[in-house]
């Protein structure tokens, strides 16, 4: 990498883990390499958190997604004037701190500061995690310095002659950290783990079959099990599983949490992974030696979910479900099969590997400060 010790660089992106962890990728590499970074986006998001954690500069602006369906006028004004006022404010902050460039993950939490370099000529550069880019990716990307994708099928949504297909950036640890020292981070044996992981809100139809089939996976098959349940639902869960299995604290070989913050670990301890298809967290299946089981949430924008696993699903990199049909004995079978059946699994993971991009960060960082 260059040498950027005297560089000043924003970052932006928020909402959801999909835009913010490509997002402190790309800010940690910069930040090692000698930049000041500042990260862009909303303190009410978990963006704040973990760039607060980080130590990053906060700016806030205060924008949230366009109102769905267009036909409440009041409401579409309102959220107009929001995005106004975000976007004046991006232009303050760029004339206060003078960034040599911006670096955006899309999403409505990017759009004032994309809108904010257009109005200043502030070079800015743009990433898109889906196979396909969402709304702001497609509308402001023509401008753009360069358009980093993870998918090749997006590059035909793209308006921007300097698309290219890098892979998402992801954590330099996916790695760095082996298998072993990830079992033993998260205090567990040497033995098949599954893991059930809905993203940071959760998945329903993850959820209860998770919930469902947990003591017979545990008992019955002898397998580890690690189990994010999302935030809002973990009482409810927790509050059945006492329930359906009483004994899970005693017995052990169980880890259910409401969210992980090392989730480096999770993947890489794992052996068989269900998942939703939000295309961060396939980029750190495919990083981690792990059978992908992707049920993709059906009401995701632009069906970026469906597409996302369908890609994976064509380089028979994955099992795919439908969540229409996620339920107890559709997964016990598919779980047997694989575990009956090494050679299938090596074969979905081996594949899985394959579409991984461990150069991500760098090719995109290469090019941004090129910038």
């Amino acid at each position: 990498m260059s040498d950027v010790s005297s560089k000043i660089y924003f970052v932006t992106g928020g909402g959801t883990g999909g835009h913010i962890y490509p997002a402190m990728a790309v800010a940690d590499a910069l930040t090692e390499d000698g930049a000041k970074v500042y990260y862009v986006g909303n303190r009410h998001n978990m963006e704040f958190e973990l760039a607060s954690d980080k130590g990053y500069k906060f700016l806030h602006v205060g924008v949230k997604g366009m109102p769905r369906g267009g036909k409440n006028i009041l409401k579409l004004f309102v959220w107009a004037v929001k995005l106004l006022r975000a976007i004046l404010f991006s232009v303050k902050y760029i004339k206060k701190y003078k960034p040599d460039a911006v670096f955006a993950t899309g999403g409505y939490v990017s759009a004032p500061m994309i809108f904010a370099c257009r109005m200043t000529k502030t070079p800015y550069m743009m990433h898109d995690c889906d196979a396909m880019p969402g709304l702001v990716t497609r509308k402001l990307a023509r401008k753009a310095k360069y358009v980093s994708l993870a998918f090749e099928r997006a590059k035909k949504f793209v308006p921007n002659r300097n698309a290219v297909v890098t892979g998402n950036p992801i954590r330099k640890e996916f790695g760095t950290l082996t298998k072993e020292e990830a079992i033993k981070n998260l205090g567990l044996k040497n033995k098949l783990t599954l893991t059930f992981m809905g993203g940071s809100q959760g998945a329903k139809s993850i959820n209860d079959t998770a919930t469902d089939l947990l003591r017979e996976f545990v008992k019955d098959d002898d397998l580890q099990i690690i189990f994010q349940t999302g935030k809002k639902n973990y009482d409810e869960i927790i509050e059945k599983l006492k329930l359906i299995y009483p004994l899970y604290e005693k017995d052990g070989g169980v880890i259910i949490r409401p969210y992980f913050d090392d989730m480096i670990s999770v993947l890489k301890a794992s052996d068989i992974v269900v998942s939703r298809a939000g295309s961060l967290s396939l980029s750190e299946i495919c990083a981690s030696d792990v059978v992908p089981i992707l049920v993709p949430y059906p009401y995701a924008a632009a069906d970026h979910q469906r597409i996302n696993a369908k890609c994976l699903l064509e380089s028979g990199a994955c099992i795919y479900i439908e969540d229409s049909e996620f339920e107890p004995n559709k997964l016990r079978n598919i779980i047997h099969e694989l575990i009956k059946n090494p050679v299938k699994m090596n074969y979905l993971k081996q594949n899985a590997s394959n579409l991984a991009k461990p150069d991500a960060t760098s090719e995109i960082i290469k090019r941004f400060e090129s910038l």
